[in-house]
C-alpha cells in the first residue's frame, strides 16, 4: 500500500462490480486495498507494512457465498491481526440475526446492501473518529493503578496480579478469550513497572508473515535477503530495557520458538545475516487465546518455551463472569464516547438494565464497547428501552450449548427467565418449534440421515420423525 495521508480501508467483497464501484466511490477519501475472500485477505495482510485502519466486509464470501460463515470468520481474523481495526459489515445477508452476530464478534456496525455512498462515508469517518479517540486515550501518561475498570472479585484479582508482577523482570503469559482485554493488561504491566520510561513495543504474531517474524524481532544485516538494502534493528534491540509484548504467541512458527527461547534464557540473539551475538534486556510479555497446553500435546508449541514464558501467568476473565462490572464498564465507555462525541450520555431503563446484566457478551469487553458506541450515536441523552437494546445484542446466540436437565427443573426455569428478559417480542410457539427443528436436524446429522437411528436418538417413533421433517421442510 502506498504511503498517503488518507486513512487506509480494506474492502472485501466477492462481487467485482460492487468492489470496483466501492473502490471508485471511496478512493478519493481512503487509501484502499481490496480482496475477494478470506484467503486473499490473509495474503494481502502479509504484504502490507501495517494493517488497515478500517474494513468494509461482506458476509457472503467464497467458498460459501450464500452463507455468512466466512464473513463471520473474517471478522475474527481481522481483529486477531489488529484489535484496533474498525470493521463495518456491508452485506446482502442482512437478517437481524446476522447483524447481531457480526456486531457481537466485533464489527462496529452492520449496513444492509445497497447503501448510499454518502452514508457509507459518514459511517467510516465516524468509525475513524472513534478509533482516533481510543488511540489518544491509550497514549495518556502512565496511571498510578492498573487502569483496569471494575470492582468484582475477578477484577480485584486481576489488578492484584498486575501490581504484583509489574516490577519483576520475568516473563508474563496473559491468557484469555478474544476481546477480553489482554492488550490492556500487557500495557498496564509496562506502565506500572520501573521500565515505564523505556520503550513499549508490541508485535502480533498472527499479523505478520512467518518469513518476516525473525527479521522483525531480531533485525537483519544489509544484503541478508532480497530487499535488505540496509541494516535494520529488530524489536528486541529497539525495546532496549523496556517491554516487548508478543500477542498471539501461539502463532509463532516452531523454528522461531527455539530462537525466542534462547533470548529468554540468556538474552542472546543474532540479526539475520550476522554471526556476532547481540544481547537484549527487554522484558517479554506474551498473550494468547489458545490453550497452549493443548498446542504442546499436538506438537505445535514447545513445552520448554511455554514454561519460560509462563513464569508468571495471568488469566483475564470473560465478561460473562464479571457480574455488576458489566454495568460499571457500560458507565465507563458510555461517558467516554459521549465526551468524545460532545453529546449527552444515554441511559438504560430498568428492564433494559436487567437485560444488560443478564446478557452473556460472547465478544467480551470489545463487544460491550462497540454497543456503547452505537447507543451513544443513536440515542444521545435519551433513555434506551429493552426493545431498543435488544436490537444491539446477539440474543440469537444466547442459548447454552447444553440444556440443563436438572431433576427439580430450577435450571430450566432460570434459562426460561433469562430468555424472557432478553427477548422483547418472545413467542413461545416459535421458540419451541425452533428447538424441535434443531433437535431433529442434529439427530439426522449425527446418524447421517438414517431415520430409524435418528428417531431412536430422539425417543420417538420413525413415523413421528418423518411427520416432523415434513412440517419443517427438513431434507
Amino acid at each position: 500500500m502506498a504511503q498517503t495521508n488518507k486513512p487506509s480501508l480494506l474492502i472485501v467483497d466477492d462481487d467485482p462490480l460492487i468492489s470496483d464501484t466501492l473502490t471508485y466511490v471511496l478512493s478519493k477519501d481512503f487509501d484502499i486495498s481490496a480482496a475477494e475472500s478470506r484467503a486473499q485477505v490473509k495474503s494481502l495482510l502479509m504484504q502490507l507494512d501495517e494493517p488497515p485502519q478500517l474494513a468494509l466486509v461482506d458476509l457472503g464470501l467464497p467458498p460459501q457465498p450464500h452463507k455468512p460463515d466466512e464473513g463471520f470468520a473474517l471478522i475474527a481474523d481481522l481483529l486477531g491481526v489488529s484489535p484496533s481495526i474498525k470493521i463495518l459489515v456491508l452485506s446482502g445477508q442482512s437478517d437481524e440475526a446476522n447483524a447481531r452476530h457480526a456486531r457481537a464478534l466485533g464489527a462496529i456496525d452492520f449496513v444492509a446492501k445497497p447503501c448510499e455512498p454518502d452514508r457509507l462515508k459518514s459511517l467510516l469517518y465516524n468509525a475513524l473518529l472513534v478509533q482516533n479517540a481510543e488511540r489518544t486515550a491509550e497514549k495518556e501518561p502512565a496511571v498510578k493503578d492498573s487502569g483496569i475498570v471494575g470492582s468484582s472479585l475477578a477484577m480485584d484479582k486481576l489488578r492484584q496480579q498486575i501490581m504484583q508482577y509489574a516490577a519483576a523482570p520475568f516473563p508474563v503469559l496473559i491468557e484469555g478469550e478474544s476481546g477480553s482485554g489482554k492488550e490492556r493488561v500487557a500495557s498496564s504491566l509496562h506502565q506500572l513497572s520501573p521500565r515505564s520510561p523505556k520503550p513499549y513495543l508490541a508485535l502480533n504474531c498472527a499479523a505478520i508473515s512467518p518469513t518476516l517474524v525473525e527479521p522483525t524481532l531480531f533485525g537483519y544485516a544489509k544484503g541478508a535477503f532480497t530487499g535488505a538494502t540496509s541494516a535494520r534493528a529488530g524489536y528486541f534491540e529497539e525495546a532496549e530495557n523496556g517491554t516487548l509484548f508478543l500477542d498471539e504467541i501461539g502463532e509463532l512458527p516452531l523454528e522461531l520458538q527455539a530462537k525466542l527461547l534462547r533470548v529468554l534464557e540468556n538474552g542472546e540473539y543474532q540479526r539475520v545475516g550476522e554471526t556476532q551475538p547481540r544481547f537484549s534486556n527487554a522484558r517479554v510479555v506474551t498473550a494468547t487465546n489458545r490453550d497452549l497446553r493443548a498446542e504442546i500435546k499436538a506438537g505445535r508449541f514447545r513445552a520448554d518455551l511455554y514454561h519460560r514464558l509462563s513464569v508468571f501467568s495471568i488469566a483475564v476473565p470473560p465478561l460473562r463472569e464479571m457480574g455488576e462490572d458489566k454495568l460499571t464498564l457500560l458507565d465507563y465507555f458510555r461517558d467516554f464516547y459521549a465526551r468524545e462525541a460532545k453529546s449527552q450520555p444515554f441511559s438504560l431503563d430498568p428492564r433494559a438494565q436487567q437485560m444488560w446484566k443478564d446478557y452473556h457478551f460472547p465478544g467480551n469487553v470489545r463487544e460491550l464497547r462497540n454497543i456503547a458506541i452505537r447507543l451513544t450515536t443513536k440515542y444521545p441523552g435519551a433513555q434506551v428501552n429493552a426493545q431498543q437494546l435488544e436490537a444491539e445484542l446477539d440474543t440469537d446466540q444466547a442459548y447454552p450449548q447444553e440444556i440443563p436437565l436438572a431433576s427439580d427443573g430450577k435450571a430450566l426455569i432460570e434459562l426460561a427467565r433469562k430468555q424472557l428478559q432478553t427477548h422483547a417480542n418472545f413467542n413461545l410457539d416459535v421458540t419451541l418449534r425452533q428447538w424441535e427443528k434443531a433437535y431433529v436436524e442434529a439427530a439426522l446429522n449425527m446418524t447421517h440421515g438414517n431415520l430409524s437411528q435418528a428417531a431412536k436418538l430422539l425417543g420417538i417413533n420413525r413415523t413421528t420423525l418423518y411427520s416432523r421433517m415434513q412440517t419443517y421442510g427438513t431434507d
